[in-house]
């Protein structure tokens, strides 16, 4: 099991890896994350969700994803709630008070899909949530030494010197937990190291004999981690270098923003200069506004007109530019959006951005299934994935975005054809689709998104072998 010293250390990162590294060697290895807060999922082949590091662990494996990779999904409503789903269905909404009285009633759905897993895999790989040392919610804990300690799986301890004070994260976490939970880490590792190695060799030094366990590797900061989906939306809060690309492609940071790999296509695109807007942060002139998923759709869409970006994205349309609104931004840019029994917040309604003629109404089975089929708008083929709360009807669904390929239709367009939306997430990951869309602003795609993510994982196995004893942890997983 690989636990971290706090939150972003490089765990999804580091189990994805190794999952490759070891797959490579022609064991049958599984991911596995008891319990994981991300509003960034995956649809399951078995008709579910997880978070979607541990679907590209899965994929590091060579795989499909399973429920039972992630049997406690948290996907964070508010500042104090979120929806909990369990073994890949919601079960409901809690504060975290709530939470954490019934996360221990879970621990035994948490422990099914764990055997499930050990009886099809040589080796399975179990990832942390948060930080180790939250000695705070030690009680009931089924994310970190509450599951090592209920399952004996030994741990890894990694830290993060990028972020600085790494001995003392490692030293701290000693000093704080419990001496039986001390007892089943059997070593750590240094993360995201920049410069010469050498020149941490004390540092190593000091850890290992202040801490009691032994260093099991220094890894270099891994620069191809920008290629790979992230975890959550921490990683939306690091400095990012938008390419100076010819067209410009702009996104809101929601405050609930859900799904948002769904940009990382874009990213890589040497022709496209992408912008996460940040709140507090004007619209800037774009040739396409995307409005994201959102967890949250009526909070968002209130959080959205607090920073002025309604004003930002009127005028934007008025000049001509185009906005594309997936899943919850579809549900935004209707004229009304109803929640009348509180699926995802209070119960209430709002007016919409009005920029499509439709109205939502949260209600139904939450669909979870991934399609394929062709974008109307521009008759090239797609393949994404569904992943929604609620129904969308009106005048400009006759316009419809999308045709599935079981003949289903989704999403709208306006008699002008600059506003657009649908409820598939996934589009620009198909490269035939993503040309569709930058070839009428005068760019060209220029990478193969798939071939560049499994390129990047072996690239990763790589690094990782070079600085990590795989052996030595084959020897501990044993």
């Amino acid at each position: 099991m690989f636990q971290g010293t706090g939150s972003d250390v490089g765990k999804s990162l580091i189990v994805a890896g190794l999952c490759r590294a070891f797959a490579a060697r022609g064991l049958a290895v599984r991911p596995f994350k008891p319990q994981n807060m991300s509003n960034n999922a995956a649809v399951t082949n078995d008709g579910g969700e997880i978070g979607r590091a541990q679907a590209l662990q899965a994929r590091a494996c060579g795989v499909a994803p399973s429920v039972h990779m992630n049997p406690v999904l948290l996907k964070p409503q508010s500042e104090i709630g979120a929806q909990v789903v369990v073994q890949g269905r919601v079960i409901g909404s809690y504060k975290a008070r709530a939470y954490r009285e019934l996360a221990p009633r879970l621990l035994g759905a948490v422990l099914e899909s764990y055997a499930r897993l050990r009886g099809e895999a040589d080796l399975v790989l179990i990832e942390g949530a948060g930080s180790a040392s939250e000695i705070n919610l030690r009680g009931g804990d089924i994310a970190n030494m509450g599951f090592a300690r209920a399952v004996g799986a030994p741990v890894v301890l990694i830290g993060d010197i990028d972020r600085g004070g790494v001995i003392a994260q490692i030293v701290g976490t000693k000093a704080v937990i419990a001496p039986e939970d001390a007892a089943v880490i059997a070593g750590f590792l240094v993360n995201k190291f920049r410069g010469d190695p050498s020149l941490f060799d004390e540092g190593l030094r000091l850890i290992a004999e202040r801490s009691g366990w032994p260093s099991l590797g220094l890894i270099p900061f891994f620069v191809g981690a920008r290629k790979l989906p992230p975890e959550d939306a921490v990683a939306l809060d690091a400095p990012r270098q938008a390419a100076a690309g010819r067209v410009t492609i702009a996104a809101p940071q929601l405050a609930r923003i859900a799904n948002f790999d769904d940009f990382d296509p874009l990213r890589l695109e040497p022709d496209v200069r992408f912008l996460m807007v940040r709140p507090g942060e004007p619209l800037p002139a774009a040739d396409l506004i995307v409005l994201p998923g959102s967890k949250a759709t009526i909070a968002d869409l209130a959080f959205l007109r607090e920073q002025g970006w309604d004003i930002d994205l009127y005028a934007h349309v008025r000049r001509g530019g185009r906005v594309l609104g997936v899943c919850g931004g579809y549900q935004m840019l209707g004229r009304r959006i109803a929640d009348p029994d509180g699926v995802e917040g209070p119960p209430g309604e709002v007016e919409g951005l009005g920029l499509l003629d439709v109205e939502t109404v949260m209600a139904g089975d939450k669909a979870l299934r991934s399609v394929t089929g062709t974008c109307l708008a521009n008759g090239a083929p797609f393949e994404g994935y569904e992943m929604h709360i609620g129904r969308t009807a009106g005048t400009d669904c006759a316009r419809p975005l999308l045709r599935f390929s079981d003949g289903r239709e989704d999403g709208a367009i306006s008699p002008d054809g600059r506003a657009m939306g649908a409820y598939a997430h996934g589009l620009f990951a198909n490269e035939a689709q993503r040309a569709a869309w930058l070839t009428p602003f005068g760019a060209t795609s220029e990478i193969d998104y798939e071939a560049t993510v499994e390129q990047t994982l072996d690239e990763l196995a790589a690094h990782l072998a070079a600085h990590v004893d795989l052996d030595r942890l084959l020897e501990l997983a044993r």
